[in-house]
C-alpha cells in the first residue's frame, strides 16, 4: 500500500480541484480578425476592420482593371469577409463601378462609405443624392468631408457639415466625419464636437503621412499623428486609417505587415482601408491584419 504524506495529499487535491474547476473558467478570448465587425466610436456604425479601398492613385489602379475584373475583385473580397467598401467623389468613375460590382448583394450585408469634395457653390444635399444615384444605393453608411487640409477646415466646411446632418435626418447618411491631410488640419480633430469618424493617414515609416505641409514629399511626423489618433479615440471618435502601404511604396511583405501591426497595436485605429489590384493582395491584407493580433 502506498504511503501518502500530508503534502502529497494537498498537492493531489489541489490539482484535482483545478481540473474539476477548469470547465467553469472563462475561455480565452478569441483573437481579433480582419473580418470582425467593429463599431466606429460614437457613430454606432459597424464596419469590418479591413476595408476595400477604390482610391489607389485617385482610383486609377482600380479603373484600369475594367468593370469585369474589378467586379470579380470586389466579390472575392466580399466572399472572404471584407464587407466595408469605400470610395470618393474625386475617384472618378468609382461610384459607378462599385455600384455595378455590388449589385444584387443584400445592402444590409455590407457598409458603404463615400467622401464629398467640399467645393463652394455646390449644394451638399444635391451632391449626396447624386453620389447615391451613381453608386446605385439608397444611402451611405458613412459620408466624409474629403481632403480637409487646412487649420481652418472646421469653420470653412460648416455648410457641408450642416448638409450632411440634413442627409442623416433624411436617412440618406448614417454616420459622418472627415478625412484630413497635414498636421495643421489633423490638430483640429481631437475635441471636434461634430466629428464622429476621422480618416487619418497611418504607417510605421511616415511615408505619405502628415507633416506641416499637407502635400510634402518628405516623411510625416509619426509620433504626433499617433498622439492625435489616441486623443480622437479618447474623445469617442472612430478612426479609419489610410496609406497603410505608403501609397504603394512598401514593396516588401515585411513592411506591409509591420504597417498593419503598427496601425492597430500601437496607434489603436479601428479600421483600415487598402486599395487592391488583384485577389492575392486582398488575401495578403486579410492575413497581415490577422497576424497583427497574433
Amino acid at each position: 500500500m502506498a504511503h501518502w504524506s500530508r503534502r502529497d495529499f494537498l498537492k493531489t487535491g489541489l490539482a484535482a480541484g483545478a481540473l474539476a474547476g477548469a470547465g467553469s473558467l472563462p475561455l480565452k478570448a478569441e483573437r481579433a480578425k480582419a473580418t470582425d465587425w467593429v463599431t466606429l466610436g460614437k457613430s454606432d456604425v459597424k464596419v469590418t476592420r479591413l476595408a476595400f479601398g477604390t482610391g489607389t492613385f485617385s482610383g486609377e489602379t482600380q479603373r484600369d482593371l475594367g468593370q469585369e475584373q474589378f467586379t470579380r475583385l470586389v466579390r472575392h473580397a466580399y466572399d472572404n469577409g471584407v464587407r466595408f467598401f469605400e470610395t470618393a467623389e474625386s475617384y472618378h468613375g468609382m461610384h459607378q463601378m462599385l455600384g455595378v460590382a455590388l449589385k444584387g448583394i443584400p445592402r444590409d450585408s455590407y457598409r458603404l462609405m463615400s467622401k464629398a469634395t467640399t467645393r463652394p457653390g455646390v449644394d451638399p444635399m444635391e451632391k449626396i443624392n447624386e453620389l447615391c444615384k451613381l453608386a446605385n444605393t439608397d444611402y451611405f453608411d458613412i459620408m466624409l468631408l474629403h481632403w480637409q487640409h487646412t487649420a481652418s477646415w472646421p469653420k470653412d466646411s460648416m455648410r457641408w457639415q450642416e448638409g450632411i446632418l440634413e442627409a442623416e435626418a433624411k436617412k440618406i447618411v448614417v454616420g459622418h466625419g472627415a478625412s484630413v491631410h497635414g498636421l495643421p488640419a489633423l490638430r483640429q480633430v481631437p475635441e471636434n464636437k461634430w466629428l464622429e469618424i476621422a480618416m487619418i493617414r497611418m504607417n510605421h515609416k511616415g511615408v505619405r503621412m502628415d507633416a506641416e505641409d499637407y502635400n510634402t514629399n518628405g516623411l510625416g511626423n509619426v509620433p504626433e499623428v499617433v498622439t492625435h489618433v489616441k486623443q480622437a479615440k479618447t474623445d469617442g471618435m472612430g478612426v479609419i486609417s489610410m496609406k497603410l502601404v505608403g501609397e504603394g511604396a512598401f514593396t516588401t511583405r515585411e513592411d506591409r505587415r509591420a504597417a498593419m501591426r503598427f496601425a492597430f497595436r500601437h496607434a489603436g485605429v479601428d479600421s483600415v482601408t487598402v486599395g487592391y489590384k488583384n485577389t492575392a493582395e486582398v488575401d495578403e491584407a486579410i492575413e497581415n491584419l490577422n497576424l497583427a493580433f497574433a
